[in-house]
């Protein structure tokens, strides 16, 4: 499973076409915030260990939001550049700051089968 755990999270699932992907977001005001837009579709594509893509509005976070890195199944904001991102892989190699929204409630290996750009719809679970 993912390496972050979160309980009594709210639940979402991630639609990539035909492919969904269930996940969790924390208590987090910048999560609070993406949760207050669902439905939400976000333009992304995959990359080597994520997938990820540009919030037109991005979110609003504090200091006290931001963590160093990531950990393989972490749903993060990225404040270089606005990226709504998905990383699946690659966490002991992590770099940079996010803020961490939740994780996916599935094994990162899971994001495997997932190539190419899609319009993700993010909605309540």
């Amino acid at each position: 499973m993912t390496t972050r755990e979160i309980k009594n999270g709210t639940k979402i699932n991630m639609h990539f076409g035909s492919t969904v992907i269930p996940g969790i977001l924390n208590d987090s005001e910048p999560a609070r915030e993406l949760i207050s837009r669902l439905p939400f579709t976000i333009h992304a594509s995959r990359y080597e260990f994520d997938v990820c893509g540009v919030m037109e509005k991005p979110l609003s976070f504090t200091d006290e939001d931001l963590i160093p890195g990531w950990k393989n199944g972490d749903i993060d904001f990225t404040t270089r550049g606005d990226y709504f991102t998905i990383l699946f892989d690659n966490e002991e190699n992590c770099y940079g700051e996010f803020v961490n929204l939740g994780v996916i409630d599935c094994e990162p290996s899971t994001m495997d089968s997932l190539n190419g750009s899609f319009d993700i719809l993010i909605e309540l679970a």
